[in-house]
């Protein structure tokens, strides 16, 4: 089936009811840690089913990229952290190539967030604590899964869980020590806002030694 390439197909030109907005340097907090609070605010509040969803960008040891979807558990000036299993693919590209990127993107505003740095593994402490946090059936699937190896079938997996949970009936269920957090410390941030125009508006952050003004904000065209 062939598509006529100057008739561009447009998603939202079904959705009646879709608000473009505007972004403007004035709109900018000159914290993007506090902007980034603003906007997961505000798609949570337009209806977004998980605003705190962000794809993570890694490399292999060889440059080859590969990109899945986690979720932003707690961020602080610092960077930005997430969790997983540590032998994952995410995990050991992230122990050859200590760098990510991170993207935020809510259709219902048509706005998008792009982070770049460095990664660092959180403290046995900080894992500990967030550990503690998950619900117990979370708990049990962290110990009785080796994210990214193979299994045989669905049933083996379920037969992992099963044993897991019996065998910790009643007790805490101990953290793996592969199951483990990730710091993203930002070296650039992007805020983009989408128009209607395509004439969208893309803010880049950069850090500057300025005690008063840390960073940099740049207007880029679209």
């Amino acid at each position: 089936m062939s598509q006529n390439m100057n008739n561009e197909y447009d998603h939202r030109a079904v959705r009646r009811d879709f608000e473009f907005g505007e972004l403007h340097r004035e709109d900018l907090n000159p914290d993007p840690f506090a902007q980034l609070q603003n906007w997961l605010d505000a798609a949570a509040q337009a209806g977004n089913f998980d605003p705190t969803a962000m794809c993570l960008s890694t490399t292999s040891r060889d440059g080859y990229p590969s990109a899945r979807y986690v979720l932003l558990k707690h961020f602080d000036q610092r960077g930005l952290c997430f969790y997983t299993d540590t032998r994952s693919r995410k995990g050991q590209e992230l122990a050859d190539n200590p760098k990510a990127a991170l993207t935020f993107y809510w259709p219902e505003l048509d706005r998008q967030v792009r982070v770049a740095g460095v990664v660092e593994p959180l403290s046995a402490a900080d894992n500990e604590a967030y550990f503690r946090q998950r619900p117990r059936k979370s708990r049990i699937s962290a110990v009785a899964s080796i994210q990214s190896s193979p299994i045989e079938s669905r049933k083996a997996l379920e037969d992992r869980f099963a044993e897991i949970e019996a065998r910790y009936a009643g007790q805490d269920v101990p953290r793996n020590p592969a199951w483990g957090g990730f710091r993203v410390m930002p070296a650039e941030w992007e805020f983009w806002q989408g128009r209607r125009s395509r004439l969208h508006d893309r803010f880049v952050y950069h850090p500057q030694s300025d005690s008063e003004h840390p960073w940099k904000i740049t207007r880029l065209m679209p």
